[in-house]
């Protein structure tokens, strides 16, 4: 949480202009001229450039504390710990006014928004004209990954939030040693960020500037991001979903490498033997327990390396390398308890930005699921007294913590190895109360392509939509591929052929919210899912059984550990059991998904549908 002022300009007469070409962002001169140009467009009061010292982040914590734009919580209890709050109507990224610019609109595909990228900037040049006057612009160097890793990238951020330069302190290498990486000919990325509320002379700010007016705009094709109108953040920490996943999918496609929604963990056995796993799960699958699970079953060990963001990419022997990009958390506050993520709380203790979550009378947070039994009285995450009769959440439902990854009592020692660590399993995974196994293993790395682009979730009562309609999200990626899906399917299946077939990761699907006939789960899960990386990791070694079935190669139930679980009799059974006529029917749906992505759609992924189709034809003669 760290953020250092080297020198205060003011901004500089220069064409409003913005540089949109990727190879003239090379060099501190081509940086310095690009925010200029900001600069001149934006019209900042001043323009503070930053390098990642305490001494910053401490300056301008207290900024904000005495403009009331951040709160210091007891220091007895979250030590350098901050609560703010932001307008409630700016409390979430906003999908619908996220976009990608790309010159033909097939290439940004079905799923994303789209708007021709010189009817985009047209409309950009209006809204960013003097958004930033009466305000501060800070200019933030930072690396996704390690500084100089090789699978690291370069960014720099210019915004005028206070609020995000200390969050993107927290979540990225910020710095004045990205500068140097900078000023020696590294490439980078450029992210624009305006809340877009100008101050006019002697205008009192509010708590939380926003504008009801929001863009989240990405320019894949020249590695650009403009935000505006909000200060939450996806919307406004562009180094996370809008660089790290947008930006870089299509960065990674042209370069031969993944940027991925996907969690990174380090799971060691008994005998010390270590597997590097990466995960991708769609919202509310439980993802991030699983990247910092505590296993039930002795003598196993779970690390974290990362909970949302993984870059992969082949290596020379053959295998797939991934690193997590971030350097933070920002996660989810409601939920997160001493019984469902004790890792997580504990990793809150001090240093961190909570938003939108409830305050204790004793200078302490809350929120729902951090203790079973609430406090009698709160401060809400609208300011407002709250009771347990009051009838509505303290903290609102997406509620954050943006705290260091380095706090995590569980980061592996190898978590930000430069050259990143090599993967040995993938798993895929989704809410299905039907149909999909507890877990199930691709016969090869097509298969798991298409494991991966037909992951989905049931819709429930508290959704929207008919209950048990299927909710698409291939590879968990469906808010952030930064290009056409069907391409990123196709992406994937050559980064396969790039990989030597023996030095592959494996590929899973898992599902820990299949139910019984009762309705109930038949999985207990949080650390019991352990379980199942056990048998994951015994059939990397080669040493787990399987036995095959139309959908995949499922665990030998009779093998499966469920040692001091109390499961009903039934209850493994009922977990990996596969339903020939309700699995014709998720076939049919498949079919109907993809036929969204026409001629696009790879041949490879038409024939597995195929294939699957005939095993059915087979098992139901």
């Amino acid at each position: 949480m760290s953020i250092a002022h080297v020198s205060e300009t003011q901004h500089r007469t220069a064409d409003a202009e913005p540089s949109r070409t990727v190879d003239e962002r090379r060099g501190i001169a081509a940086l310095e001229a690009w925010v200029a140009r900001i600069a001149a467009l934006t019209r900042p009061d001043r323009v503070v450039w930053c390098d990642g010292t305490r001494a910053e982040s401490d300056r301008l914590t207290k900024q904000l504390v005495a403009e009331g734009k951040l709160i210091r919580l007891n220091p007895e209890w979250r030590p350098n710990s901050f609560l703010a709050r932001s307008d409630p109507d700016d409390v979430a990224r906003v999908e619908s006014r996220t976009f990608i610019c790309t010159t033909r609109q097939e290439d940004a595909g079905p799923t994303n928004n789209w708007v021709a990228p010189d009817a985009m900037r047209a409309e950009l040049d209006g809204v960013f004209a003097g958004s930033m006057r009466g305000r501060t612009m800070y200019v933030v160097p930072f690396s996704m990954g390690p500084l100089g890793g090789r699978l690291s990238q370069l960014g720099v951020q210019v915004t005028d939030s206070a609020y995000a330069v200390l969050s993107m302190g927290v979540m990225t290498r910020m710095g004045s040693r990205v500068l140097d990486l900078i000023e020696a000919g590294e490439p980078w990325v450029a992210t624009v960020h305006s809340v877009g509320a100008p101050l006019a002379p002697g205008e009192r700010d509010v708590a939380w500037p926003c504008n009801p007016t929001k863009y989240i705009v990405q320019f894949p094709e020249t590695r650009e991001v403009w935000s505006y109108g909000s200060g939450y953040g996806g919307n406004a920490l562009l180094a996370k979903k809008c660089f790290a996943l947008r930006i870089a999918s299509a960065m990674g496609r042209e370069e031969g490498w993944l940027a991925e929604h996907m969690l990174l963990i380090k799971l060691t056995d008994p005998r010390g033997r270590s597997y590097h796993i990466a995960a991708a799960f769609p919202s509310a699958c439980g993802k991030t327990n699983l990247a910092m699970l505590r296993p039930s079953v002795p003598g196993w060990r779970v690390e974290t390396l990362g909970d949302d963001i993984a870059w992969l990419r082949p290596g020379e022997d053959g295998r797939l390398w991934g690193i997590n990009p971030e350097a933070g958390f920002f996660g989810v506050a409601p939920g997160t308890g001493e019984s469902t993520n004790a890792t997580a709380v504990e990793t809150l203790w001090g240093n961190t930005i909570f938003t939108n979550v409830a305050l204790r009378d004793d200078g302490d947070v809350w929120w729902e699921g951090l203790t079973d039994t609430p406090p009698a009285h709160l401060v809400d995450w609208r300011g407002e007294d709250w009771t347990p009769s009051s009838g509505r959440p303290a903290a609102h439902p997406n509620s954050r913590f943006t705290v260091a990854a380095a706090q995590c009592p569980q980061m592996a020692d190898d978590w930000e190895a430069p050259d990143g660590v090599p993967i040995d399993a993938i798993l895929f995974g989704g809410r299905r109360a039907t149909n999909v196994p507890l877990v199930v293993e691709a016969t090869d790395w097509r298969h798991g392509v298409y494991i991966g682009a037909t992951i989905s979730s049931e819709k429930t009562a508290a959704s929207e939509g008919t209950v048990g309609e299927l909710r698409r999200d291939p590879f968990a990626m469906l808010p952030f591929c930064g290009y056409n899906m069907a391409d990123h399917w196709a992406h994937w299946l050559a980064i396969g052929d790039a990989l030597r077939f023996d030095r592959a990761p494996r590929m899973f699907q898992v599902n820990w919210f299949r139910k019984g006939a009762d309705g109930e789960f038949l999985w207990p899960g949080f650390g019991e899912n352990a379980r199942v990386l056990e048998w994951i990791a015994g059939r990397v070694a080669g040493e787990a059984g399987a036995v095959e079935s139309i959908i995949g190669r499922l665990p030998v139930v009779d093998e499966f550990d469920v040692d001091g679980l109390d499961l009903p009799d039934d209850a493994l059974e009922q977990l990996f059991a596969v339903d020939v006529e309700s699995w014709r029917q998720e076939a049919d749906l498949t079919e109907e998904f993809f036929s969204g992505f026409g001629s696009r759609l790879p041949a490879a992924l038409a024939t597995e549908l195929a294939a699957l189709r005939y095993r059915l034809a087979a098992a139901g003669s």
